[in-house]
């Protein structure tokens, strides 16, 4: 009976890690919402880090630290690297969320405030639960895709209101960094059902290296740098807290709730990048963007309680 009872224990272990538990799921939750508040600063610390880093210095620099965080976490803990079959994966984890979304995002902040950048990327949650539903097959119900396509229709609506009916420079990038940054989200959290999240994110981070580091060095060659408290603060933030810590959560909340239901908690991200802004920026936001969050806001409660 003793050894029957301890083979009943890892497997009670591993049903919660995956999250197949009211417990499990409800723990998946809170790590996916902790990433989206992780994800909400992203904008303001870089609007912090351009004061004293040009764009592609930021982003390499960033990137670098990242990877040298994660990097010690490989080495000490001795994980194996993973499976062949994982490092296309991986791959595309990189290109989305260590290089392309932060570069795409950073260049649009160059000419766009934050509070407009972060209510576009209110559109993330649905692109994400799209490529979700194309990559890896998961069919939420239709409740979920109409509360999903409510609040994307209102995040479009801002879009073209603020923009004047044309859509910017600054608008494009950030259209493209919803493509990437949503690739990346979906592989990465179909990897966290087979290794741990920051394991993801790590390994994502070192493979970028052969990139970043030359990127870094051809950037900050060219590209001045001022060190200011605000500088740097943003430079830790995003290459920490964002781009390591921030990810390590939300890789984990995904595999433990699934991708769509993980990728509509985003919709709170607009909300609370726009309170970042207004606190730390001290910008003065028009009225249609606290109305614009606040309705892609109302739309999580629907999504959350989907069937699917």
């Amino acid at each position: 009976m003793r050894a029957q009872s301890s083979a009943i224990a890892p497997s009670r272990i591993a049903v919660g890690a995956a999250g197949t538990d009211p417990g499990g799921k409800s723990f998946g939750t809170v790590q996916a919402a902790l990433g989206v508040v992780a994800f909400s600063l992203t904008f303001p610390a870089t609007a912090w880090g351009l004061e004293g880093f040009g764009p592609w210095s930021l982003i390499a620099v960033r990137s670098i630290l990242a990877a040298a965080v994660a990097g010690a976490c490989l080495l000490v803990l001795r994980v194996a690297p993973p499976e062949r079959r994982h490092w296309l994966g991986l791959a595309v984890v990189g290109a989305g969320v260590v290089l392309g979304f932060p570069l795409l995002t950073t260049l649009a902040l160059q000419t766009s405030t934050t509070a407009h950048a972060a209510v576009v990327v209110g559109l993330l949650p649905l692109t994400t639960a799209l490529l979700s539903a194309l990559r890896i097959g998961t069919r939420p119900s239709r409740t979920f895709w109409i509360a999903a396509l409510a609040g994307a229709a209102a995040v479009i609506a801002f879009t073209v209101q603020q923009s004047g009916g044309a859509l910017t420079s600054a608008d494009a990038y950030l259209f493209a960094a919803l493509l990437v940054c949503a690739a990346g989200y979906t592989e990465g959290g179909r990897l966290a059902r087979v290794m741990p999240g920051w394991q993801v994110i790590g390994w994502a981070l070192v493979l970028c290296l052969p990139v970043t580091v030359p990127m870094a060095a051809v950037a900050l060659s060219y590209e001045p740098v001022q060190l200011t408290a605000h500088s740097v603060t943003g430079l830790l933030w995003v290459a920490i807290g964002s781009q390591f810590l921030g990810l390590v959560v939300w890789y984990r909340g995904m595999a433990a709730i699934g991708i769509p239901k993980a990728s509509q908690l985003q919709l709170a991200q607009p909300l609370l990048t726009l309170v970042w802004s207004v606190l730390l920026l001290g910008e003065h936001l028009t009225v249609a963007a606290p109305l614009t969050a606040a309705a892609v806001l109302v739309c999580i409660a629907v999504t959350q309680r989907a069937r699917g």
